[in-house]
């Protein structure tokens, strides 16, 4: 018996990378797999293709696992509402939605269009709530049901060249969050995770100099996509019903737990504070505890285990 046995997922992005390792693992364990990716560029905006999709949904069929396929894209909201219906007519309801799917177009802030910003916050923001919003109420009515979205060390720590990115991942988090609030008395979970994995969304990162080469060379030899995909599985399995409103990371076979923001450090003025008197003492006296500006390589600068 497998920890998805008997249930039906969703599982997004699932051509390639880290949503079709979760596909695979999905069904592996047990589910009932809607298989779903837009079958795109990873900049996205062009028309797609079903053909990747199907053969995700076929490699599970072909292994004895029960799959269907669908090319519709997260950001259209009534697309991500049949794809809820599809996976209740095709396998008699659902349980959980895996959402990895995701697009990049990178570039420095100062040089960004409207264009790549929007498109990104579409795909990732717009499309996690259209997948949580499609099935959240299902969930509650059936007192039974889990989220696991996907963030970015890009939101959560910082990384130059990807200001959409990491404002859709942070969005991401905040979403997360409420939506694990207000299903905790339902059973309704939701939970993120920052993976590091070599993925063709990676394979785009320009390599500039011998460090980011490193970097990329650590993530391709050592962080696969199959590693994160178990904790995927396990987070959309009922057997994590005490696991809701975290944020992890896998990075390698090293699971992190994130902590989330809390204060670290307070002043006060009985007086009240101004301009003058926050330049002087509050913000100096603080200094120690800024949190600096240095990229996920300063937070994990340590090989993969």
């Amino acid at each position: 018996m497998g920890v998805l046995s008997g249930k039906v997922v969703i599982v997004t992005g699932a051509a390639g990378g880290i949503g079709k390792e979760c596909a695979l693992l999905a069904a592996q364990e047990g589910a009932k797999v809607v298989v779903n990716d837009l079958g795109g560029s990873v900049a996205g905006g062009d028309a797609g293709d079903a053909g990747p999709a199907e053969q995700t949904a076929q490699e599970i069929r072909a292994a004895g696992g029960e799959a269907v396929s669908n090319s519709d894209s997260v950001t259209d909201m009534n697309a991500v509402k049949a794809m809820v219906e599809q996976a209740k007519d095709t396998f008699g309801g659902l349980h959980a939605i895996i959402n990895p799917a995701g697009i990049l177009r990178d570039g420095m802030f100062h040089k960004m269009s409207e264009e790549d910003w929007d498109r990104v916050i579409e795909v990732h923001l717009r499309g996690a709530f259209n997948v949580t919003r499609a099935a959240v109420e299902l969930f509650r009515d059936q007192q039974e049901g889990s989220f696991v979205h996907f963030t970015s060390t890009s939101g959560l720590i910082g990384n130059i060249g990807q200001a959409n990115y990491a404002a859709a991942k942070l969005g991401v988090m905040g979403l997360s969050r409420i939506v694990a609030m207000e299903g905790a008395l339902k059973n309704v979970r939701s939970n993120i995770i920052a993976p590091f994995a070599w993925t063709r969304m990676i394979a785009t990162i320009p390599v500039k100099d011998e460090a980011s080469a490193q970097r990329v060379g650590r993530m391709k030899n050592a962080m696969r996509a199959d590693q994160v995909a178990q904790l995927a599985i396990a987070l959309a399995s009922p057997e994590s019903k005490e696991c809701s409103g975290q944020v992890f990371s896998v990075r390698g076979n090293e699971v992190v737990l994130f902590d989330q923001p809390r204060p670290v450090r307070n002043m006060a003025n009985t007086e009240g504070w101004t301009p003058r008197s926050l330049l002087d003492v509050a913000l100096p006296a603080m200094k120690n505890s800024f949190t600096d500006l240095g990229a996920t390589a300063a937070v994990f600068p340590y090989e993969p285990i």
